[in-house]
């Protein structure tokens, strides 16, 4: 057996262990103040880390340095990368897939990660994108309607859209109103379901007994993009790779993917998983979009950011100014440096403010004004695109048809 194979075995066999950091698609928790132990995570999902050999390999073929959250490790693990970067080399076609749970009206700066990396990939790779919203998802989980579901998918697809992804190359879908017309998605939801056992998803998933149908039988459901024959009007018949961004909470949907696709005849997706973008209030847990001083959201002024930074941004400096000159702060737990890992691009301003916070030349304050210096212009910068992306746009990006997809001979 693949070490994945036994990771899946022990996930559903045997659960998870009592001093384990809890990482699932609904729940993430660390008794660590440092937050979770991602190379324990690997071990425990059956992942691969992404070393520097990978990432050269990466440089070499695309004649592109590594993006930065590859170079500093928010992209940590992989599923088959090497496989996608053979059929690169080799010209053989493969397109990218992520998606959003759309559970509030704005999105939060933690939700920006997969989609700005896939923007990247996308331009890197020349590839077609497929963005699922899985507003179904959240009318199970969250209790909403299906018209507010509906609502949310439309105004996270304006936020998504403003990532300047290639309306050429893009179809973005509201599960709630796309699967409906889509013949071969819900076909192929058929087809996953049928090879995947109650005991099984119960395992992967962690559902109980009292739960409601709609949960256990919506896994397929995110699975199914994974497979290009979901999408007849971008892939005609051709069985195509796919390559999956996504945080690694979600990667227990794609290990029942993976497990699935040679029973139904495709090949396995592969996928790069991100570590997870803190909460303000400390590394223990991630963003939440229900606790608004949890996150910075794509709507906040500049005032409410400088404002959620100061007041709720944990710090790992020490109680006293003399204290920290003495001794230093600790960049594993501080919010602010944790965050300028993830925005601020220059490598060697990056680094100065981790010497300089950790030999205590740097205080608290100062750093959280780099952060607020940073974000500010960032968050503005995706308002001004946001606002001119109009209903009709996202009609557009959100039509089913032809992305050029050109299928190897």
């Amino acid at each position: 057996m693949s070490a994945e194979e036994i990771a899946i075995e022990k996930l559903t066999l045997n659960g998870i262990a009592e001093d384990d950091d809890i990482v699932d698609p609904w729940n993430v928790h660390s008794k660590n103040d440092a937050g979770i132990d991602y190379d324990k995570l690997i071990k425990r999902f059956g992942s691969s880390k992404i070393d520097e050999e990978l990432l050269a390999r990466f440089e070499k073929l695309t004649g592109r340095k590594p993006h930065h959250w590859l170079r500093r490790g928010i992209f940590f693990s992989h599923r088959d990368l090497n496989i996608i970067l053979n059929m690169y080399e080799q010209g053989k076609p493969f397109y990218l897939y992520t998606g959003r749970g759309p559970s509030s009206e704005s999105m939060h700066l933690g939700h920006l990660i997969p989609f700005m990396f896939c923007k990247w990939l996308q331009e890197v790779f020349d590839v077609p994108q497929v963005i699922q919203l899985t507003d179904d998802e959240k009318a199970i989980w969250k209790d909403l309607t299906i018209e507010d579901a509906i609502k949310m998918s439309y105004n996270n697809a304006k936020d998504i859209i403003a990532c300047g992804f290639d309306l050429r190359k893009t179809f973005i879908f509201s599960d709630l109103e796309h699967i409906g017309s889509n013949p071969a998605f819900y076909q192929n939801m058929i087809r996953i379901q049928r090879c995947v056992t109650f005991n099984q998803v119960k395992g992967i998933f962690g559902f109980g007994d009292s739960d409601p149908i709609a949960k256990i039988s919506f896994p397929p459901t995110q699975a199914a993009p994974a497979f290009s024959s979901s999408f007849p009007f971008i892939f005609t018949n051709a069985k195509v790779n796919c390559l999956i961004p996504c945080a690694i909470d979600q990667d227990p949907y794609f290990r029942m993917s993976r497990d699935v696709a040679p029973r139904i005849g495709f090949p396995k997706p592969a996928l790069l998983h991100s570590i997870f973008f803190p909460a303000l209030q400390g590394p223990k847990t991630k963003m939440s979009a229900s606790e608004s001083n949890s996150a910075i959201f794509l709507n906040d002024s500049a005032k409410q950011i400088k404002n959620k930074i100061n007041k709720h941004a944990f710090s790992g400096g020490q109680t006293t100014v003399e204290e920290h000159r003495r001794l230093g702060g600790n960049c594993e737990v501080d919010i602010s440096y944790q965050w300028l890992t993830f925005f601020l691009e220059d490598d060697e301003r990056l680094e100065q403010l981790r010497k300089g916070y950790t030999a205590g030349e740097i205080l608290t304050g100062e750093l959280k004004k780099e952060l607020i210096e940073v974000l500010q212009p960032l968050v503005a910068a995706h308002q001004d695109r946001r606002s001119k992306v109009t209903d009709e746009v996202v009609k557009q990006y959100m039509s089913p048809r032809d992305l050029g997809f050109i299928p190897q001979k």
